[in-house]
């Protein structure tokens, strides 16, 4: 009689094989890392003998549960700043929190709570993108957890590369180091089309090809992403991905939520696997992806749970049960989405939708042995009927919690027995993340009591001339001052012509200044827009001193690339007031008298205000030149012919507000 490692005996076994076969008083037979066999309990117990025969006591032995997008370290950023929309959640407050502290131990105790939390829920593979994925998998493979772990590349610095040349060859040499490991498949992860650049998807794209590994991707998680991408290149992203060869790849494409019909039958038609997130999508408002229709296609669907930051945890249990609800209330149809189907795109069909059908997903012979004991003899899942012997699907998905797990196996070996951790310290887990956050707290605090550092968090911002001089009054009539500017009798650098969109954000402290969005539209010379620039600008208080002719000098400016909406700013930085002004500006640089001054000439659009407003200021890192630039600005101011014009000694926002 052949000897076996293990026999588990006297289960009900939901094998998840393409029968479908449910076997009530079954047992399965383990060797080494593999199921060496199946089938009803008499029949295992006469053919193998083992040295540890497990009674199961009628619980249900299901394959491990697969979690097919993740991203474990994010456990130590769960519950940061709930409740945002999706950019300002992530631009204004994970990637900051991330640049400051994600280094290889942040990402290794992350990784091994993740873990903790997802034995303990009946998940025995999952999928995870992040940084630092040396230490993810090291500590997945500690844990003894099954993963496809892929190195994240990015278009701009991450907290584990400088560039995405960096990042991409990160990849190359972990995808090297991990490749034959018996509990980890390295791939990679262009983040998603928006991050990235067509260059940057192509070499992930060779990458994955060169070893024969899945690339991971993010694709049309919101509508905006959509929208931006048929602005941009006249069609969506899916077609854009495929026509840069990326589909000709082993892809599981996380969320999808806005895709066609069209774009199904793309991802089917080249073997990909699509991540559903149901939880992260409803919590971030992305919307509901069009998982029946990806299912009546043949397309493999996984479940996942996204991020524990977004979600806020790493429960396929809780998925399951939300994807058939979803699914169910967006058809208007409650026989869609099925318990059974919900239960195999969590095993057999994640398994697949990650290119690992071959080694797990079902409780087959051949197969990796990665199970899961769970017992439904409780209170919440009670009574059964069993007169139809399919309704163990709906127990399972409707019913059952993650607490309900009592032993979990991966690759022949225990990771848990009896709701007792083996593989994993928790208590010291839990303590490591507890000070983790103490430090995530200070860090957020200090950032939340200065706008500039909550600007400068968000990246790109420059600190620039430290004072601004400038003057301004009142023009009746503009035209004798566009004559003497157009005259000749100065030395002009150049000229411009703009639509400004100005949003000024107040806050109660006047310390910290004022920050304003502005949307620059450049016109030319028939009145056509040919260009639009962006920019956030934060200044100190207004007015530090005041020359003659009512020139002021202004103190402490920083300025940023503006790339998010001002709806987004207005979210991140809280003002406690707003100003809207627009302009119509005529601008030009000149030299006068050895000093460059910028001249405006602005109609002041919203509010409307009567006349037209003359603005000359100049910029410098010196308060001796500021003051020199001062009397220069005052003798231009005569030489135009306006001394005696209105002067208005406030900026624009402090001027229409009075």
């Amino acid at each position: 009689m052949p000897e076996v490692d293990h026999i588990l005996t006297n289960a009900t076994v939901v094998t998840m094989d393409d029968n479908y076969r449910i076997i009530p008083d079954g047992a399965v037979a383990i060797l080494n890392d593999r199921i060496f066999a199946v089938g009803p309990n008499k029949d295992i117990l006469a053919s193998y003998s083992s040295s540890e025969i497990i009674d199961c006591a009628g619980k249900t032995l299901i394959p491990g549960l697969i979690n097919t997008h993740t991203h474990a370290a994010m456990t130590l950023l769960r519950g940061l700043e709930d409740d945002r929309r999706l950019d300002v959640w992530l631009l204004g407050y994970i990637m900051p929190v991330e640049k400051e502290f994600v280094n290889p131990n942040f990402c290794r105790l992350g990784t091994q709570l993740a873990c903790a939390e997802m034995i303990r829920s009946g998940v025995t593979c999952f999928a995870d993108m992040y940084y630092f994925e040396d230490a993810v998998a090291e500590a997945a493979a500690d844990a003894g957890l099954r993963a496809v772990c892929a190195q994240t590349v990015l278009k701009f610095p991450s907290p584990d590369a400088d560039s995405y040349e960096d990042s991409l060859g990160a990849a190359r040499e972990f995808i090297q180091r991990w490749t034959g490991h018996p509990l980890i498949t390295p791939a990679v992860a262009p983040h998603a089309a928006y991050t990235t650049t067509p260059e940057i998807i192509t070499a992930c794209k060779d990458l994955a090809i060169e070893f024969d590994v899945p690339l991971l991707i993010h694709i049309a998680e919101t509508q905006g992403e959509v929208e931006q991408w048929r602005e941009q290149y006249d069609m969506p992203v899916i077609p854009w991905l495929k026509k840069l060869g990326l589909l000709e790849v082993k892809v599981l494409a996380a969320h999808c939520v806005h895709i066609d019909e069209g774009e199904i039958h793309t991802l089917e038609h080249a073997g990909s696997g699509v991540a559903h997130n149901p939880s992260s999508n409803l919590k971030l408002a992305s919307g509901f992806a069009p998982v029946t229709e990806m299912l009546e296609t043949g397309l493999n669907v996984g479940v996942a749970t996204d991020g524990p930051a977004s979600n806020n945890d790493l429960d396929l249990f809780e998925e399951m049960r939300l994807a058939t609800f979803i699914a169910k209330a967006v058809t208007k149809d409650p026989t869609a989405l099925p318990a059974r189907q919900v239960f195999e795109m969590a095993t057999s069909m994640g398994a697949k939708a990650l290119h690992l059908g071959h080694l797990t997903g079902s409780l087959i012979a051949g197969k990796r042995a990665d199970l899961v004991l769970v017992d439904l003899e409780t209170t919440h899942n009670s009574p059964h009927f069993a007169r139809d012997p399919e309704a163990v699907y709906s127990r399972l998905v409707y019913a059952t919690k993650s607490t309900d797990v009592t032993d979990v196996m991966v690759n022949g070996k225990w990771l848990m027995r009896d709701r007792e951790l083996l593989t994993l310290d928790e208590d010291r887990l839990l303590q490591a993340a507890a000070e983790y956050a103490q430090r995530i707290d200070t860090f957020l605090i200090e950032r939340e009591g200065s706008v500039l550092s909550k600007l400068i968090a968000i990246g790109g911002a420059r600190q620039e001339e430290s004072y601004e001089v400038q003057v301004k009054v009142r023009l009746p009539d503009p035209d004798p001052v566009l004559e003497k500017l157009n005259s000749g009798e100065f030395e002009i650098i150049r000229t411009a012509h703009y639509l400004e969109y100005d949003t000024y954000f107040t806050f109660d402290d006047p310390d910290e200044g004022r920050l304003r969005y502005r949307e620059d539209e450049f016109v030319d010379d028939e009145g056509n827009i040919f260009n639009i620039r962006y920019r956030l600008t934060l200044t100190g208080p207004a007015a530090e001193h005041e020359y003659p002719d009512s020139v002021l000098l202004s103190r402490s400016r920083f300025i940023a690339p503006a790339q998010h909406s001002a709806r987004f700013y207005h979210e991140y930085f809280n003002p406690s007031g707003e100003i809207e002004i627009n302009k119509d500006r005529l601008r030009w640089l000149l030299r006068y008298q050895g000093v460059e001054l910028f001249v405006n000439i602005d109609r002041v659009l919203k509010p409307e205000l009567e006349g037209s407003f003359l603005e000359i200021k100049s910029r410098t890192w010196s308060r001796r030149d500021a003051e020199l630039k001062a009397e220069k600005i005052s003798e231009l101011l005569r030489e135009l012919g306006v001394e005696d014009a209105v002067p208005v000694p406030q900026e624009y926002p402090d001027f229409v507000a009075k």
